[in-house]
């Protein structure tokens, strides 16, 4: 079967009809992405293990086959990959099979006097965690990361560009005190800045504690060692934070930590979809066609907003189950049971779906105009919404109950500009005070819109 046909009859979507969206993915969270992680985490274990003066049955290893040992997952190759997955199939166990594909590529490198320091008192999960850990912090650090900066960055460029542009704002979808188009999409840039802040800022943690926790073989091996120390030393040199205290398995507190975190920034993002899909059904924004695109198979005229649309529907399934994984993956039985493993192996749907959104936001982003005139009319269409301020400034003066004046005035009405004059015209207050309500415009009510918008991202 071709590559295409592969991907025409792949079950999920991912690996299908968007396989080119997300394939960057491929190289945290695939099968084959697993077992190189795993051979790093034993590789640099064994590494560690021969630096140890405590540990004397390990011999030091020279710079040269650090080297050797390092460059299996550095250049770790579709052949190993699948020489891997054929021992795995041998022993039924994808640990061990490292372990003991390891051992055979010792023995190529003439290294058979480490054999025996390979997976020295571990348990599976002690090298799963941790190659786990790698993975989810690459994949965030290296591919989702960037593009939302990018992103963020595109939202806050266009809200400084439409800083003054006003635009009639909709509380509860009536018409309401104006605002700017500006304003508006940096209150959504602001949002994702603090949210991508919290996810940078998640650390990871792993453990290396052994079957249970307790550090049972290897302190029966090497009493003198302090294991404590050691464990501590080996995983922050993975740039990770230390646990000591754990049953056989991670908890997966961070994890799970993580998920909510990038749950918080999709639902953002989300927000930001219904939005642009409501003002551009409004008319407020319009849509760049792309040239040879269909829009409908009935309606030729039609550009539909799909780039936030299917933005929306993959926020909304990567979002499901980063919700599942936060709940499910910090539970476990006793000392540990395996459910959290097939779990885990679905992180990578939810980092993909969650990518392929992404894409599509930053593609509708760059296809999205400003409807100037039509902002404008639809402001002067709405004096109604200048009823706030004239009450406010009435307010100020001490008029009687000027609130009540308008809403009598105003509420439910189709009011006038022409309207408004009259109501203006027939209050009892000084003359300057009836120029300033009459100076009022939509158009200019905005307060300090503009201002906001060109907030910094802090």
């Amino acid at each position: 079967m071709t590559e295409s046909l592969t991907q025409l009859a792949a079950l999920s979507p991912l690996d299908g009809r968007y396989r080119a969206d997300v394939a960057a993915l491929a190289a945290y969270f695939s099968e084959a992405a697993l077992f190189r992680s795993r051979v790093r985490v034993e590789v640099e274990y064994l590494i560690f293990l021969a630096r140890t003066p405590s540990i004397p049955f390990v011999a030091p290893l020279t710079a040269q086959q650090q080297g050797q040992l390092r460059n299996l997952y550095r250049h770790f190759s579709d052949q190993d990959a699948q020489a891997l997955a054929a021992w795995d199939r041998q022993v039924n166990h994808d640990v061990k099979a490292v372990e003991y594909w390891l051992r055979q590529q010792l023995t190529a490198f003439s290294l058979e006097a480490w054999h025996e320091a390979v997976h020295f008192g571990l348990t599976s999960e002690d090298v799963n965690n941790l190659a786990y850990a790698l993975l989810i912090r690459d994949a965030r650090d290296l591919v989702l990361i960037p593009l939302l900066e990018e992103l963020t960055a595109n939202l806050h460029a266009l809200a400084r560009t439409e800083a003054e542009t006003a635009m009639l704002g909709r509380t509860h979808g009536q018409p309401a005190t104006p605002t700017t188009v500006g304003k508006e999409l940096a209150v959504f840039a602001a949002r994702l800045h603090h949210a991508l802040n919290a996810l940078r800022s998640q650390q990871l943690t792993g453990k290396l504690n052994g079957a249970t926790g307790t550090f049972a073989a290897q302190v029966a091996a090497l009493p003198a060692v302090d294991w404590l120390v050691f464990s501590k030393a080996f995983i922050r040199s993975l740039d990770l934070e230390p646990l000591l205290l754990t049953t056989q398995i991670e908890p997966h507190d961070t994890l799970a930590s993580l998920c909510d975190a990038l749950k918080r920034l999709n639902t953002i993002l989300l927000d930001l979809c219904q939005d642009l899909w409501l003002y551009i059904s409004d008319g407020y924004f319009v849509q760049a066609p792309k040239p040879g695109e269909v829009g409908s198979s009935t309606m030729p005229h039609k550009v539909n907003p799909i780039d936030f649309e299917n933005g929306e529907g993959n926020l909304g399934l990567a979002n499901a189950l980063l919700e599942f994984f936060s709940r499910k993956l910090p539970l476990s039985r006793l000392q540990r049971d395996l459910s959290d493993s097939t779990v885990l192996r679905n992180l990578g749907v939810a980092f993909g779906y969650s990518l392929l959104a992404y894409q599509r936001i930053q593609r509708g982003l760059g296809k999205l105009g400003v409807n100037h005139a039509y902002l404008a009319a639809e402001l002067q269409a709405h004096p109604e919404v200048l009823a706030e301020a004239i009450q406010t400034i009435l307010r100020r003066v001490g008029y009687p109950e000027p609130y009540e004046a308008l809403k009598k005035a105003t509420r439910g009405r189709a009011l006038t500009a022409e309207d408004l004059q009259v109501f203006i015209a027939a209050l009892d207050v000084a003359p300057e005070i009836k120029a300033e309500l009459q100076a009022l415009n939509p158009a200019t009510y905005t307060g300090l819109a503009s201002k906001l918008a060109r907030l910094p991202l802090d």
